[in-house]
């Protein structure tokens, strides 16, 4: 029997495995996919390794959130490349450019420089994300029904609060230009908008060689505290006893018997495989089977020309429209709007390799080149041809604020929404899981979240949620 199985190997299945296992519980992992990671899988293509959704991180630096937390899952040895302390982010509004500098000091003199009428607003701001920053361990003790409070920064929306405090309306939109970052719609959360704009302020750090790292050592430091992980091992369903889930069911028919089980899942498809759970109530089940997803993203990995593109080091976040909050929601038969345009840290040398285009994309987009009998690379000509197009518009959008960004491309790959969803199981191939996060960890009985769908998204939110999830089953956070 096992003390926990953890249904799906995303960063959060995998962190709460390296923490229980870490602690001397038997732990499973069971992946439905041939490959573990979830949202931080590479791909190699052309000799050339991409990555599918992990970009960049913040709070890197000695001392500050993730470098703590990835210090206690072993992951700091890993090759972490610093970004351009002086403007790790570059916004393009208006085709005017506002650099990103880390360190809140240095952010709030760039911006009133930028913005010498907004002094008051822009300090304000500013006080706001260091306050949240320097403070993100509270949330290990706060109480969901503080989270939730009238007031707090989890009930508060961005958009409304960015309305109401910034006047400046070209000043509200670069402090947003941050995106595709985090899903900006009306319903994101101030916590989530302030959390994860201020960790980048923090420090901002690339990965040498991408994401997966992340997953192979997590994945062998489970394995050697006594953890198991089993892929292509999709779960079918759960099987109760005397109210708690007693037996995870594969699809395979195999079976296991387990004290606890964690998801990593979305809850459309924990409810899928708890159809037959009593103890959940057929309300919830309803709940949280249509909870609205957040946009998905189209993407061009480019593999450039040799020593045809100087590497950049700092990421470029272009925006043509004057509303940056209303770009998630463009449809795909318009020119792309907005980009956010990533350099991968070359192997050697000062010239790039390969870089990394992204958009916003709806789900309707795409749904109607997605049946039952379809698959990735056999969805006939008219989806080859509506990625081309997009392909080539982001391509064009791109090589205005990147000089020569076109002439550099050797080769390049395009996935959309329906992509991520196939190879990442991410429902509706949403690009930061529902958009409504439910910030409590246990669901009923002996079943528990975990994952982007839970409190907050991206690494550090993942990784925060992972440590809140394992205090219900280990009674305490280890030391961070």
């Amino acid at each position: 029997m096992y003390d926990v199985a953890i249904i799906g190997a995303g960063l959060g299945g995998l962190e709460c495995a390296y923490l229980l296992s870490k602690r001397g519980m038997k732990v499973l992992v069971l992946e439905q996919n041939p490959i573990i990671g979830g949202c931080l899988q590479t791909f190699r293509r052309a000799n050339t390794t991409f990555d599918t959704g992990f970009h960049y991180i913040g709070g890197l630096d000695k001392g500050q959130p993730l470098q703590r937390i990835f210090e206690y899952f072993n992951l700091m040895q890993l090759p972490w490349h610093k970004l351009d302390t002086q403007g790790f982010d570059e916004v393009f509004y208006q085709e005017k450019s506002y650099l990103f500098k880390n360190g809140y000091d240095n952010f709030k003199a760039q911006m009133v420089e930028y913005f010498p009428n907004d002094t008051e607003n822009i300090g304000k701001f500013t006080a706001l994300l260091k306050d949240v920053g320097e403070n993100i361990f509270e949330a290990f003790s706060r109480k969901q029904e503080d989270m939730l409070e009238e007031g707090s920064l989890f009930s508060t929306g961005a958009h409304s609060f960015m309305m109401g405090n910034v006047e400046n309306s070209v000043l509200r939109n670069v402090l947003s230009g941050v995106s595709p970052k985090l899903p900006l719609t009306e319903k994101l959360p101030l916590y989530h908008f302030v959390q994860i704009n201020s960790s980048f302020i923090q420090s901002a750090y690339r990965l040498k060689g991408g994401g997966m790292q992340i997953v192979e050592h997590l994945a062998s430091d489970i394995q050697k505290f006594g953890g198991e992980i089993l892929t292509k091992a999709k779960v079918e369903k759960l099987i109760e006893n005397s109210g708690a889930v007693s037996i995870v069911e594969l699809s395979d028919g195999r079976r296991f018997e387990v004290k606890n089980v964690i998801s990593n899942v979305h809850p459309r498809e924990l409810m899928r495989i708890s159809e037959e759970i009593s103890f959940i109530r057929s309300a919830q089940k309803r709940r949280y089977s249509n909870l609205e997803n957040s946009f998905g993203m189209f993407t061009v990995n480019i593999k450039l020309k040799d020593n045809a593109l100087k590497y950049l080091n700092r990421n470029i976040y272009i925006h043509e429209s004057s509303d940056i909050w209303s770009e998630g929601f463009q449809s795909a038969d318009e020119n792309p709007k907005c980009a956010l345009v990533s350099f991968a840290v070359p192997r050697n040398g000062d010239f790039a390799e390969n870089v990394d285009l992204l958009t916003p994309m709806l789900w309707k987009d795409v749904e109607k080149f997605d049946s039952l009998v379809s698959k990735p690379g056999h969805r006939g000509k008219e989806y080859e041809e509506f990625k081309q197009k997009k392909a080539e518009q982001l391509i064009l959008l791109a090589d205005k604020y990147v000089s020569g960004l076109k002439n550099a491309v050797d080769k390049f790959y395009v996935s959309t929404p329906l992509t991520y969803r196939d190879y990442t199981s991410t429902a509706f191939g949403s690009a930061y899981g529902i958009l409504q996060k439910m910030p409590v960890q246990k669901l009923a009985s002996n079943i528990y979240w975990t994952g982007q769908n839970i409190g907050l998204h991206g690494i550090l939110g993942v990784s925060m949620t992972a440590l809140l999830t394992c205090r219900f089953l280990t009674g305490d956070i280890p030391e961070i």
